[in-house]
């Protein structure tokens, strides 16, 4: 059974999230194997928070860096390498891999994420 407080945290999520690994398939005709995107999650409630951080160093030009934090259901397996395809409340869609350990809470989980870039 889900908690109050748990169930107070996902209220707030506003975001709906996609997950894709890659995994080994088979192909079924020249029976290879290769490693490809799978979709192993689809449309799960999430919320993202953004901080920028400034950093200066002496007589150097002020650098930001920005970290991307996505709040998802503790339950939810976010392994290394995924993808996640995250469309905000307004219908905006970006794609983002994880960048680092989960940190598990009972109530949520907290995953570092980078923006994927375009490989144009």
């Amino acid at each position: 059974m889900v908690n109050k407080s748990r169930k107070a945290i996902e209220l707030l999520y506003r975001d709906k999230c996609t997950i894709a690994e890659y995994q080994p398939v088979k192909d079924p005709i020249t029976k290879r194997t290769n490693n490809k995107e799978v979709v192993v999650l689809e449309n799960q409630p999430c919320k993202l928070s953004y901080k920028n951080i400034t950093s200066t160093e002496q007589g150097k030009v002020a650098k930001l860096e920005q970290t991307i934090k996505l709040f998802i259901s503790p339950n939810i397996s976010v392994k290394a390498g995924s993808k996640l395809i995250i469309t905000n409340q307004n219908n905006v869609t970006k794609e983002y891999v994880r960048s680092g350990e989960s940190a598990i809470y009972p109530n949520h989980q907290e995953v570092i994420l980078e923006l994927l870039e375009d490989k144009a």
